[in-house]
């Protein structure tokens, strides 16, 4: 069983994503300046009402609810379904690669998959990445089975080697986070994949450098170091680090959020459904007609279901 800490943190995990993304959704492919607030505004290109989330969330809520099904763990018919329904809905904002992907309407998670693999070019867009959070939900009693399903649930719109390690290891970061309330799940990740001569370098630049060195942030692996340099760079001597961390990474420009859903999920498993102020929660709203505390109540059911078995590592 979870603990009340740890329900708090599972909570966390849909409602930190949602937070970074509608705050973020205001200045997406800008670069605020030093001097200029942060908050959830709306707005942006796509003109999204204030703490409306974006496709970011829109997607992680298609896997969440995948994995609130009868059945343990999520199936993968079941997430393509979703995905091809939700761009059925005509959403204001689609990544370029997940709409190539989409716009056959393909059949079944094979489909989906093989549809992804006719893609020929630059494969490796954060929008898998963007949408991984609710994996480590619902796998949070198997290490293995989490790393293994977020990597198979990215390759569904991005067959990329990078795309896929990205969504692995940020998943299974934030199962960790969930169990045991702390950051230590990425290096943990990073050092049981085939990949941790690739990926160390890049979290130690994250940590030691600025977003300019790393500033192609609709990539994967520079939305995965901008989200980790705001999360590794802010104070972390309290629950405040998620809303500051989160305004850090908007403050970062670019994807913003993306790069901010991205670090919310982490953030919010880290610190709990608790951190995320009040004032954004009551904002939070969403495809498919959610708000903030539907985000808490799937997030719940899903973790207390799938944690059948005793947590693992």
């Amino acid at each position: 069983m979870l603990d009340d800490q740890q329900l708090d943190r599972a909570a966390g995990v849909l409602l930190g994503t949602a937070a970074g993304d509608a705050l973020g959704a205001g200045y997406e492919f800008t670069y605020p300046e030093t001097d200029q607030a942060i908050d959830m505004i709306g707005g942006g290109p796509f003109r999204f009402a204030p703490g409306q989330w974006t496709d970011d969330t829109s997607m992680a809520m298609v896997i969440a609810l995948a994995a609130d099904k009868d059945h343990p763990g999520i199936t993968l018919d079941d997430v393509a379904a979703g995905f091809v329904a939700w761009w059925d809905s005509v959403p204001p904002d689609v990544g370029a690669q997940t709409a190539r992907v989409l716009s056959p309407r393909p059949g079944s998670a094979r489909a989906m998959h093989l549809q992804a693999m006719t893609i020929e070019g630059l494969t490796g867009g954060n929008g898998s990445l963007m949408r991984t959070a609710p994996v480590a939900l619902a796998y949070l009693g198997d290490a293995a089975a989490c790393a293994r399903t977020a990597g198979t649930i990215g390759a569904l719109t991005h067959h990329d080697k990078q795309a896929i390690e990205a969504c692995q290891i940020w998943s299974c970061a934030i199962r960790h986070a969930v169990l045991h309330g702390s950051f230590d799940g990425v290096r943990e990740a990073v050092a049981v994949s085939e990949s941790a001569e690739y990926w160390n370098p890049l979290l130690d630049q994250a940590e030691t450098g600025v977003p300019q060195d790393f500033p192609k942030n609709g990539w994967v692996v520079h939305a995965l170091q901008t989200a980790w340099w705001a999360i590794s760079t802010t104070d972390q001597s309290d629950q405040t680090h998620l809303p500051r961390a989160l305004e850090r990474c908007v403050r970062a420009g670019g994807d913003t959020d993306t790069t901010a859903a991205i670090a919310g999920g982490l953030l919010g498993a880290r610190w709990g459904a608790a951190a995320v102020p009040t004032a954004w929660r009551e904002k939070l709203h969403g495809y498919p007609g959610s708000t903030g505390e539907d985000l808490v109540q799937l997030a719940t059911r899903i973790a207390t279901k799938n944690l059948s078995a005793t947590a693992s590592g």
